[in-house]
């Protein structure tokens, strides 16, 4: 078996989104496999409405320039990046179920399951990072 990155993103904003997608594709240049468990405030990630709800933490606003000029991509444009190079993308059915979210309000591709689901890819994983 290959190497495994399991990433978790429970954190919003613009900066956590960026963190977390860019570590999973990193995950998959260097050939690992890789999942994304998307809970509580990291579902905005994966929301069909990400770019209305994903915001700079107060005083960061100033960094959408310095993207910008990096040419980084957007959200939706790493997002779907990372779709096409097989990150899985796993919704936690809890935190869905608490907020009164379901399968329909995110991104297609989006895989909805709990914790186990998650731990299941876990277990094996060779790195976990959690944003």
């Amino acid at each position: 078996m290959g190497k495994r990155v399991a990433i978790i993103a429970s954190n919003g904003g613009i900066e956590s989104a960026y963190k977390v997608l860019n570590i999973a594709m990193a995950g998959v240049a260097t050939e690992a496999e890789v999942a994304i468990f998307f809970t509580f405030d990291g579902l905005s990630i994966i929301h069909k409405q990400s770019e209305q709800m994903l915001k700079f933490a107060p005083g960061n606003e100033h960094l959408a320039e310095g993207f910008k000029k990096a040419n980084v991509p957007s959200i939706g444009a790493m997002l779907e990046m990372a779709k096409e190079s097989g990150v899985k993308l796993i919704g936690c059915q809890m935190t869905m179920d608490v907020m009164g979210l379901t399968k329909d309000d995110f991104v297609d591709g989006v895989e909805v399951g709990g914790a186990v689901t998650f731990l299941d890819f876990a277990y094996d994983a060779d790195v976990t990072v959690t944003f």
